[in-house]
């Protein structure tokens, strides 16, 4: 006997530890139960042994024995579309009594035992990465009642006695649930499910029970009193049918997409500079920082800096305003390099170039003060 009470004890936990585990499972994926359900299940009710501990010593003490019954239930819902689901339920069991077993007391009995239960449950759906299977998880607490109605007579040398159950004890209830979803393709929001419980009525039940004939003194009328047992722990299994009246849509069917080529790195960086000057503006000296911080992911050999100047010169066309504006374009491509240095940029893979106002990169008039022609331009090759 103590070796089914541990076991049972040891399911229950598990059952439990199970159920826990999974509610706080973050990382796995949900079958998407959305908005109200219903469902029903039934199968076959497993009994475990009751001890049996009478509150008068006039009854036998001992153990009830069930043969395997039927189980059935039905519950409605709400899944939250994360996996996450409730529901009240209403259960039903019946288990018939095959036997009283009590160390020399020879007897036969017969009768069953019924159990009515109300449960609210909390489950979690799975996602395994099968679209037709998906096993789920839950626990549940509640109050459960359980009525007996047996008779059992002595046999043997303990042939003249007669005892009679018949009533309701219930209590605290709570129960652990595995289960497996099979959706049925063609009709939407309809799944097949396959479902084990372990439930239990917790504490002792007291029953109240008539005797005739007692063994101790075969001359006493009837004896009353409760009868009491314990280790009420059920086994089920069971197939049922659930439906969703809001369904998830199913996936999209995956489709190709082609991701867009990667911008080409910038390789041309313009710098301008006011009229008549080389000094480097604070514009300027971002635009020279980008260029180099760039370049550490271009990939280049040589770096082109090449000044030019726009054509206001004080007697354009003149030599002497070519000579001027050459040499104002390389003292700015000389200090874009010398930026270019203090970024971290190497100086030997900077070549410098003047170009005066023979390359504008907007066409003017000789004479013409044009901002876009005052410029260097930074080119990575």
């Amino acid at each position: 006997m103590i070796a089914r009470t541990s076991i049972a004890s040891l399911l229950a936990r598990s059952a439990c530890a199970a159920c826990l585990s999974v509610m706080t499972f973050g990382a796995a994926k949900a079958q998407p139960v959305r908005g109200l359900y219903v469902a029903g299940a039934a199968g076959a009710s497993f009994n475990q042994s009751q001890t049996v501990n009478p509150h008068t010593k006039l009854f036998p003490r001992g153990r009830d024995d069930f043969a395997t019954g039927i189980t059935g239930l039905g519950s409605v819902g709400w899944g939250l579309g994360n996996g996450f689901r409730v529901e009240l339920e209403g259960n039903y069991r019946n288990n018939r009594l095959s036997r009283f077993h009590s160390p020399g007391f020879g007897s036969s009995a017969h009768g069953h035992q019924q159990k009515y239960g109300g449960m609210a449950n909390a489950l979690f759906d799975m996602d395994i990465g099968q679209n037709w299977i998906y096993p789920y998880f839950g626990a549940g607490i509640g109050y459960g009642s359980q009525f007996t109605n047996t008779a059992i007579r002595g046999t043997g040398v303990d042939k003249g006695y007669r005892q009679r159950t018949r009533d309701s004890a219930g209590g605290f209830a709570y129960q652990g649930i595995f289960g497996l979803s099979l959706p049925v393709p063609w009709v939407v929001g309809l799944s097949t499910t396959m479902e084990y419980r372990f439930y239990t009525i917790t504490g002792r039940h007291r029953h109240f029970t008539t005797a005739t004939y007692n063994i101790a003194n075969p001359d006493s009328g009837p004896v009353s009193g409760k009868r009491g047992s314990r280790t009420d722990f059920n086994h089920s299994l069971m197939l049922g049918l659930r439906y969703e009246f809001n369904p998830a849509p199913p996936p999209p069917a995956p489709t190709q997409t082609l991701s867009a080529p990667a911008p080409a790195p910038v390789r041309t960086y313009l710098v301008f500079f006011d009229w008549d000057r080389d000094g480097l503006s604070d514009r300027a000296r971002a635009i020279v920082e980008t260029a180099a911080r760039n370049s550490t992911s271009a990939q280049f050999t040589r770096i082109q800096v090449n000044g030019h100047a726009d054509s206001s010169a004080v007697h354009p066309g003149s030599k002497k305003a070519q000579a001027y504006n050459m040499a104002l374009s390389l003292r700015r491509a000389q200090n874009i390099k010398a930026e270019l240095i203090r970024d971290g940029v190497p100086a030997g893979v900077i070549d410098v170039h003047g170009f005066g106002d023979t390359q504008p990169l907007v066409s003017t008039r000789p004479g013409t003060a044009e901002p876009q022609n005052r410029r260097v331009e930074i080119d990575f090759q």
